[in-house]
């Protein structure tokens, strides 16, 4: 529910603020007090139209802010904008420069004129006199009726869901056909290319080496088999030293045990001396500088440095790329056979999409039926004369056309209306008054309320409402059958209405007075919430006029009474 709203330099309000409660809150004053001011404040922060004329004049900016009780569908279009949450609440503000610039920040981050449309559904549906038609679009219409008959959406979503993916993967691929066949041709070569290569991973590490190997043949001859000679061979090599010394610390461990460990491990070195030696001789005896060995290795790197320039880095990539479009040849190859699946597939979706949504045709058709008669009888008791039925249009049975195939179904549903007697029923959003349509919507929303089928399907979170005159035209019973009206919605949900009959004001859980004063030479607007005297007097007030009279307040109390 809403629980705050404030308005700062926003018209002739210099600066207000009403903290509003459950069930039903009232707004009454003197006629031109600034009370449906308010209600269009509230409009404003649902993402109604803004323009500098609403700033107070010789202010820089108006700003205008409410607090939301949080609600789970809210808290998503928060997670999916990007949003934080700000607990169990959720504040929006709105800043209109005087240029007629503006800035929307939601719960104190930034955010755009868009979100707070994507919120409203979820926080509040106002009925002001700029605001009604917007309100009510045929998105909403559909939804209310079906929250009338219970109708579930579900089925319908689910088939939708697996019918779109069929046919998108079936979109891409006759989108793809095309660019696959001019590809064809390329795919081919490619791949006898790269498998004519007979390519083996990281074969072009080990021939780069090979390559140096041989390119040093003389070198690396020269230098193993020069340390073979130093090691082993010559006569002042190595291993004619350590046989020498061998000798020696062996004399010495005959007469001293402490040098027998010394003279293994110098064999142990003289033995690893003779191993290494022998490795550099077989080594140098292996190396074959042969020519032709090292013109076929440059040719092969040549190949191997061309299919990496074409299609990767590394040898790796190039198998990795021959693999991928020898998949892509097969497809081609199976293309039709792919095809084939694919349109059944989408022919099978679309066979149980039509039969789900046959079926929500024929529940919403049922249900505006009842809801019709029900929101007539509720609509010709606040004092008009109507004819009011609800349109549940099908796509025709020969066509059944898929663009208006939605998750929601393929109806379009219109409420239709007339307001005087030889008139033709028109759309809701041609009615000639806001007064008219609040009441409309009162009715509509008294029907749903009061008829709904509850068990098949979990009623959205409960929004505030906010009428603005409603009782435009309305006198007497009429406006006490509005009052009953009311009352008996805000049982439900929390009740926003700016009123001036006092038969209405009667049935208020809240009643706020907003009145009007000079200060300073400028007229100030103020809201005041009234205990239980200042509201009797206010309802006397509006049966009286200026002067109140024991009469008027005797009266009054017995129609808060009775209203109670």
């Amino acid at each position: 529910m809403l629980v705050e709203l404030r308005a700062e330099n926003y018209a002739v309000i210099d600066h207000a603020i009403a903290v509003f409660g459950p069930g039903l809150n009232l707004l009454t004053g003197e006629t031109g007090a600034g009370k449906s001011i308010l209600v269009d404040a509230l409009a404003l922060l649902m993402g109604g139209k803004a323009s500098a004329e609403i700033v107070r004049h010789g202010a820089e900016k108006a700003t205008v802010s409410c607090v939301f009780e949080s609600t789970p569908g809210a808290e998503t279009i928060l997670e999916e904008n990007g949003i934080d949450a700000e607990g169990n609440e959720i504040i929006l503000r709105r800043e209109i420069l005087s240029s007629g610039k503006g800035r929307v920040f939601v719960n104190n981050q930034a955010a755009t004129v868009a979100v707070l449309k994507e919120l409203a559904p979820e926080l509040a549906l106002v009925h002001a006199q700029t605001e009604t038609l917007t309100s009510f679009d045929q998105a909403q219409q559909k939804i209310l009726l079906d929250r009338f008959g219970g109708v579930s959406t579900e089925a319908v979503a689910e088939a939708y869901r697996r019918w779109s993916d069929a046919a998108t993967k079936l979109k891409e691929l006759l989108q793809g056909e095309q660019d696959r066949m001019r590809m064809v041709d390329l795919w081919s070569y490619q791949h006898k290319e790269i498998e004519a290569a007979r390519l083996v991973a990281s074969e072009d590490e080990a021939l780069e080496t090979e390559k140096r190997v041989l390119a040093n043949a003389e070198k690396l001859y020269a230098a193993a088999m020069g340390a073979f000679d130093q090691l082993y061979e010559g006569g002042a090599s190595a291993e004619v030293a350590l046989r020498a010394a061998v000798r020696n610390v062996e004399e010495l461990a005959r007469y001293d045990g402490r040098f027998t460990e010394a003279a293994q491990q110098l064999e142990g070195v003289r033995a690893t001396v003779g191993d290494l030696s022998a490795s550099l001789r077989d080594y140098a005896e292996g190396i074959n500088a042969s020519p032709e060995r090292l013109a076929e290795i440059e040719d092969r790197l040549a190949v191997l440095d061309r299919l990496k320039r074409k299609y990767g880095k590394t040898v790796g990539e190039v198998i990795a790329f021959g693999e991928d479009v020898a998949r892509k040849l097969e497809e081609v190859e199976d293309r039709e056979e792919i095809l084939k699946t694919r349109r059944a597939e989408v022919e099978k979706a679309g066979k149980a999409y039509r039969a789900a949504a046959g079926a929500l045709t024929a529940e919403r058709q049922a249900a505006a039926s009842k809801l019709a008669r029900l929101a007539e009888a509720q609509i010709n008791s606040l004092a008009m004369k109507v004819r009011f039925e609800i349109a549940v249009n099908a796509p025709a049975k020969d066509s059944e056309d898929e663009p208006a195939w939605t998750a929601t179904g393929w109806d379009e549903v219109e409420y239709r209306i007339a307001t005087n007697a030889g008139e033709p029923l028109k759309p809701l959003a041609e009615i000639a008054s806001g007064g008219e349509m609040s009441r409309v919507m009162l009715a509509l929303k008294v029907s749903v309320e009061e008829g709904a089928v509850k068990p098949k399907m979990k009623s959205p979170t409960p929004r505030t409402l906010v009428f603005d005159e409603i009782d435009i035209g309305i006198g007497g019973r009429a406006a006490e059958a509005v009052g009953n009206k009311l009352k008996s919605l805000s049982r439900g949900q929390q009740v926003l209405c700016v009123t001036h009959l006092p038969q209405i004001a009667a049935f208020a859980d809240q009643h706020f007075v907003v009145e009007k004063r000079e200060s300073a030479g400028r007229t100030k607007m103020q809201v005041r919430l009234l205990d239980d005297r200042a509201r009797t007097h206010e309802v006397a007030r509006m049966l009286s006029g200026a002067t109140v009279t024991d009469t008027s307040l005797q009266h009054a109390a017995q129609m808060i009474a009775g209203s109670r």
